[in-house]
């Protein structure tokens, strides 16, 4: 609920705090006495457009603050929570200022914010209706939501719209099939040529470096098979390094026992030295052995690291990356030759999707109509009592073509009214006359807030234009939203401000040579006294104030 408003600066208030309960707030006053500025600062507050013109006459900037209380689990925390807003533990404080240049700033619970988002979070917290209401009822746009709303129908809604997305998803996929499919095809003859010139090749990882390095090997053994083998007669022949060593160690073991012990240090070094001397013979040996190749072999290395690089370059690949290479194109091939049935598997999601959807969407249809029937018979029954009785409403459901089905189902929903018999039904922004219209609105908010209520709604002159019965049974409805959501009413009507929980009275005042608004919370005392001026107009007779304390005093609904 509007717990507060404080307005400093603007037109003709210099500064006012109001406090709200909630039920039913009815605001009275003379014409003219400053009712539209009171609304045009609480739109200031919930980001309505600013315009400087606002500002007070003399005042650097004008300011407005608006309070309100949210229950837990209100939508308007989680929209807060998207912002980076602070929730405010349930207390949501709206503050715009506008300064004379028409500068305007706007936080919420101190969060510097933009218009629009600003603007997004009041349409969750209130609605403000009258004869130039341009937003909800009057949208077509938002009739479909509306109805969804009465019917009980949104968790029906939300399944039709993941329908809807699965449906566009399957769609879009077999798309992508379809193009790989064709893109593939396009392809068909080279890569059919490619992987079977690949797999005739069969290269493998990494093989064109040990190629490579296999063949420099070879070259360069051939260039030292003749130094090596003059190591080998170096260290193995009979006169080679081993055998010199080996006869001064057995000339040493003929020494006698008087020099043995001189020479074992000698003795030993020599013994090893000949065992690794023989580790390096075998060695040689060895690599002697490994370096031998077969010329026909080196030229079959060459051949193949040759058609590797070649089919590298075609490929625009390194060489070694050329099995990588061989297995997509095998896998490209398996695609092409397995598009038929990628295709079919796609076509079976689509059709799967669109039953999946159509059923939904036909549910969805099934309660619109049961809605719109009993939507239709609870409104008009609200218009006679409204001194609508010639008038009638109806909420049109115009089915669309199955191509146009989207997110929100197959029909295109609009409220419709005529006000005579013998007229044609149309928008009601357009049929409706401005009294009219505020009291269709009226009778629609009735029936429409007893599946969904907001937290606060406004109603600017609801009664314009009417007294009587008819002034009666507008209050009569107005109260009984009030037990829904909080209600701020700006009237006329003594039979609609006897209905309220609480009155305030609107008045203009002279002020050292300037004129100023101001407002004031009425006490029962007070309320019997306006309800009277309401009634006799100016002079306010004995039997105005009896007439006053009789509507005061009649039964609430």
């Amino acid at each position: 609920m509007l717990t507060e408003l404080s307005i400093r600066d603007i037109v003709l208030i210099d500064k006012l705090s109001l406090s709200f309960t909630g039920g039913l707030n009815v605001l009275t006053g003379e014409t003219g006495a400053g009712k539209s500025i009171l609304l045009d600062s609480l739109g200031l507050a919930l980001g309505a457009r600013a315009d400087r013109a606002l500002v007070r006459s003399g005042a650097d900037k004008g300011v407005v603050a608006a309070n309100f209380f949210v229950p837990a689990g209100h939508p308007v925390i989680k929209q807060l929570q998207e912002l980076a807003v602070d929730d405010g533990d349930g207390e949501v404080r709206m503050k715009r200022q506008i300064t004379a240049d028409g500068r305007s700033r706007g936080w919420i619970n101190d969060e510097p914010i933009g218009q629009a988002a600003m603007a997004s979070v009041a349409a969750a917290l209130i609605e403000i209706h009258g004869q130039h209401d341009d937003r909800g009822l009057l949208e077509a746009a938002a009739h479909r939501h509306l109805l969804d709303e009465f019917a009980e129908a949104m968790p029906l809604r939300s399944k039709v719209s993941q329908a809807h997305s699965d449906y566009r998803g399957a769609l879009a996929e077999q798309q992508r099939v379809q193009q790989l499919v064709d893109a593939l095809g396009r392809e068909e003859d080279y890569v059919r040529h490619a992987v079977t010139e690949l797999d005739a090749l069969s290269p493998e990882a990494g093989e064109d470096t040990g190629l490579a390095d296999k063949r420099a090997l070879m070259m360069q053994g051939e260039q030292a098979a003749k130094e090596l083998t003059e190591f080998q007669d170096i260290l193995g022949s009979n006169e080679g390094v081993d055998a010199t060593v080996r006869g001064v160690l057995r000339r040493l073991a003929r020494l006698g026992d008087a020099l043995a012990a001189t020479m074992a240090p000698v003795a030993t070094a020599l013994d090893k030295a000949a065992e690794e001397l023989s580790i390096a013979n075998d060695e040689l040996y060895r690599i002697h052995g490994e370096l031998a190749f077969n010329p026909s072999e080196l030229e079959q290395i060459e051949e193949r690291l040759f058609e590797i690089r070649r089919l590298a370059r075609k490929h625009k690949c390194q060489p070694d990356d050329l099995a990588a290479v061989a297995a997509q194109l095998t896998e490209k091939l398996a695609g092409i030759d397995g598009g038929a049935e990628l295709l079919s598997a796609a076509a079976k999601d689509v059709a799967t999707a669109r039953t999946h959807y159509s059923a939904a969407v036909k549910k969805l249809s099934a309660a619109r109509l049961r809605a719109s029937t009993a939507l239709d018979r609870l409104v008009n029954a609200e218009l006679a009592p409204l001194k609508l009785e010639k008038a009638t409403f109806r909420t049109s459901i115009e089915m669309l073509d199955e191509q146009d089905w989207g997110e929100f189902g197959a029909e295109r929903v609009v409220f419709e009214v005529k006000t005579n018999a013998g007229s044609e039904f149309g928008p009601m922004v357009k049929v409706a006359s401005g009294g009219e219209l505020a009291r269709f609105i009226l009778a629609l908010k009735v029936v429409l807030s007893s599946k969904s209520a907001p937290l606060v709604m406004v109603f600017d002159e609801v009664d314009r234009g009417i007294g009587g019965a008819t002034a009666s049974a507008v209050g009569e409805r107005l109260k009984r939203l009030s037990q829904r959501s909080q209600l701020l009413v700006v009237t006329h009507s003594p039979q609609v401000a006897a209905r309220g929980d609480t009155q305030y009275q609107i008045s203009k005042e002279d002020i050292g040579g300037g004129t100023l608004t101001s407002v004031v919370k009425l006490t029962p005392t007070d309320r019997t006294e306006e309800i009277a001026r309401m009634l006799a107009g100016a002079t306010v007779t004995n039997a105005a104030r009896a007439a006053a304390e009789q509507l005061l005093a009649a039964k609430e609904v």
